[in-house]
């Protein structure tokens, strides 16, 4: 009896720091006037550590405590092999803030909203997609021949599920077999918003990507790497390396490129969005850096809009016959980092420019104003 009473004494003796370190609360501030409707959050790990140090990874639940359920997470490692963030996917109210618990406990199996992957059957395809939209890129094996492109294709989708794998399997993705399908059309132009060195008044196009890295896959982000040998911009020497990311339940992937070059310290380059000869809706905001284009509707197949969002000073944005292009500048061997994507009126959620061109505005408004989180 005098031991329990020793150990119980102690534990009341025990400082409050070390009996807080079974859980960490997380808040997740929103200052502006945009809801933050099922946005993926990133918290740093190694803040996570500093106030929780005893976390079990593979044994620890994360609680919405309002509504006491658990909230889907996922751990990030950005291609490392140490874990760089927690990311959670959560509603966050205009001015308002959500507390989160990070605790032990039995996770749920979370549905997989993200997903990419290199496409070795179908001619060196990279295809990555979410729970809203899909895209792919083109590799090395089709180059040269009738189907080669330079820019980012779009495949529209109506399902919140995978549907890259099936697609392929499939064989025919150009007829829409309940899920969406491939109608967009690429061609000699940067398609949904690549990017590209402008030289001489003149797009100077790569060759298709070499080599390809995945560093995270789902269920809430999927991020992986692109590489580019060097090619011939107008007389400049250029490597590139791009770094996409696409989040669930987002119309945008965000794209972290790095050029490196010969005989300059900056290089000029544009990020396009493919144009139809038909009559469509254009917007162009360049104070802003949006770039917005409601295509003309293509029959059955339905209206893809399509938009890019810069976050350097754009120095112009113009169109030409085939292509609304955004013209800034890199400086060699720094990241510039912008936003690029689509959505398709068939699925219901985003149907007329209007809606669009609002949806590419409040993308920006939320990235001039993060939310702001912190651990205790």
């Amino acid at each position: 009896m005098k031991i329990i009473k020793l150990f119980t004494c102690l534990a009341f003796l025990l400082p409050i720091s070390i009996l807080a370190q079974t859980k960490a609360t997380v808040t997740i501030q929103n200052n502006s006037a945009l809801e933050r409707k099922e946005t993926v959050v990133a918290i740093k790990w190694e803040t996570i550590l500093a106030h929780y140090p005893q976390i079990d990874t593979a044994n620890f639940v994360v609680i919405n405590q309002a509504t006491k359920k658990q909230v889907p997470f996922q751990l990030e490692h950005r291609g490392d092999a140490a874990i760089q963030n927690l990311l959670v996917q959560v509603d966050a109210k205009a001015k308002a803030t959500l507390t989160l618990t990070i605790q032990k406990g039995k996770p749920e199996t979370f549905v997989t909203k993200t997903y990419a992957r290199y496409v070795p059957e179908r001619k060196d395809d990279f295809a990555w997609e979410n729970d809203q939209i899909a895209f792919r890129a083109y590799g090395k094996a089709i180059e040269k021949t009738s189907e080669d492109a330079s820019g980012f294709d779009v495949w529209v989708k109506r399902t919140n599920k995978m549907v890259i794998n099936d697609r392929y399997k499939r064989g025919n993705y150009h007829i829409d077999a309940g899920d969406g399908m491939d109608y967009y059309h690429v061609g000699p132009t940067l398609g949904a918003g690549n990017m590209a060195p402008f030289v001489k008044d003149s797009i100077r196009y790569s060759a298709n990507y070499h080599q390809w890295k995945v560093f995270d896959n789902g269920p809430l982000r999927s991020t992986f790497q692109l590489s580019y040998d060097a090619w011939d911009a107008g007389g400049i020497k250029v490597k590139a390396i791009k770094v996409i990311s696409i989040d669930a339940g987002s119309q945008l992937n965000r794209v972290e490129n790095t050029y490196t070059f010969e005989g300059a310290k900056s290089l000029d380059v544009v990020v396009g969005l493919s144009k139809r000869a038909e009559a469509g809706v254009i917007s162009l905001n360049e104070q802003q850096g949006i770039m917005g284009y409601w295509e003309p509707t293509f029959g059955e197949d339905g209206t893809t809009g399509v938009g890019s969002i810069l976050t350097t000073p754009v120095k112009n944005m113009f169109a030409t016959n085939t292509q609304i292009l955004a013209k800034t500048t890199v400086t060699n061997n720094e990241p510039i980092v912008y936003y690029t994507g689509a959505a398709w009126n068939k699925a219901g959620k985003i149907t007329e420019a209007k809606q669009w061109f609002n949806y590419l505005d409040n993308f920006y408004q939320k990235i001039k104003n993060p939310l702001i989180v912190k651990v205790e």
